[in-house]
This record gives structure tokens, C-alpha cells and sequence, in this order.
């Protein structure tokens, strides 16, 4: 019968809180030889880190400001920056970087787009909504997917598989309604 010892693989400096410890089989060892190196993170180590690190969110930025028409175009954009971090797992250096690739604009009023672009401000008119009904404190959000890439060390970069998302912060509307009126000059 073979007998395994485990013993645990904490680094004693890590930046993400809250990592499992790994476990690892004792590796015999001859005397003189050197210690077996810890594992590389795999890509669901760094898929929870960058979840854990938490991706930035957006907050919508609404044209008018505060209060818009029922059934006039409300142009929206967003202004993601780049984000781009190093973290390390399991004593490996490993590189992030996060990119938006789509966007899902909640309007408050029950309805959603996606969109690959973060809209632009006015002239611009690339993420329009039109409200048909007047409402108070209407919650707008943006909702961004991001495209991940990592690379351990100096290796090359290589795409994470999953697409993370990050809930958008809500910004306050109001949805007014107007009636021409005819007036003398």
C-alpha cells in the first residue's frame, strides 16, 4: 500500500483575499534535490480572481440630464477606461486585462438593448431610447461584458473563455410629458 502525505500551498503574499489554499501531494524528495515548483494557475484560478477583483462598473450618462420627453429620442453613452491589473496566484505573477466588448442598456421602463458600442455624447446618437410614458425616478443602467485576457509570467497573452459581467450603477430619470399649445403672436 502507498502511503501520500498532502501538505497545503499558501503563499504567504497574495493579492486576491479569500483563495482556497491548494493542495498538493508531498513529493518525495532525494537529498540535495531541489523543491518541486508550485503548480501555474489554471484558467478557472484566474477566472475567480478577476471575479473577485471585480471588473468596473459603468454608470449611464443621460442626454437631456435628469428629466427627458415621452417619445423624444434620450441619447445615452457610457465611458469605459482601460483596465489592466497583476495579481499573484499561487506565487506565479500572472497579468490581466479586461476589455468591453457589449453592452446592455436597462431603461427603467421594462425594456433592454445590447449594443457593442458604449454610445458617444451629443451630436451623437449611436444608444437612443424613446419613453412613451411619463414616470418618476425611472432606473437607467448599463450592464458591460467584458472580453478577459491573462498572461502567467512573460508568457503571451491568451483570451479567457468566459465573458464577465459587471452590473452597471443606476442613474435617476425623469420621463415628462409635453402638449404643444397654440398662442396668439
Amino acid at each position: 500500500m502507498i502511503e501520500q502525505t498532502f501538505r497545503a500551498y499558501c503563499p504567504v503574499r497574495t493579492a486576491i483575499i479569500g483563495m482556497p489554499c491548494m493542495f498538493a501531494p508531498d513529493q518525495p524528495t532525494s537529498p540535495g534535490a531541489a523543491p518541486a515548483a508550485p503548480a501555474a494557475p489554471t484558467e478557472g484560478d484566474i477566472e475567480r480572481a478577476v471575479r473577485e477583483l471585480g471588473l468596473p462598473p459603468l454608470e449611464v450618462r443621460i442626454e437631456p440630464a435628469t428629466t427627458t420627453l415621452v417619445k423624444v429620442p434620450t441619447n445615452l453613452y457610457a465611458e469605459p477606461e482601460p483596465f489592466e491589473r497583476s495579481v499573484d496566484l499561487l506565487g506565479t505573477p500572472v497579468r490581466v486585462r479586461a476589455t468591453p466588448s457589449s453592452f446592455t442598456w436597462h431603461h427603467g421602463d421594462g425594456s433592454s438593448q445590447r449594443t457593442t458600442s458604449a454610445g458617444r455624447p451629443y451630436p451623437h446618437l449611436d444608444v437612443t431610447h424613446r419613453y412613451q410614458v411619463p414616470a418618476e425616478d425611472v432606473q437607467v443602467r448599463v450592464d458591460v461584458t467584458y472580453g478577459v485576457e491573462y498572461a502567467i509570467g512573460d508568457e503571451p497573452w491568451q483570451a479567457l473563455d468566459a465573458a464577465i459581467v459587471a452590473t452597471g450603477l443606476p442613474t435617476t430619470l425623469t420621463v415628462r410629458e409635453a402638449a404643444p399649445v397654440l398662442v396668439r403672436p
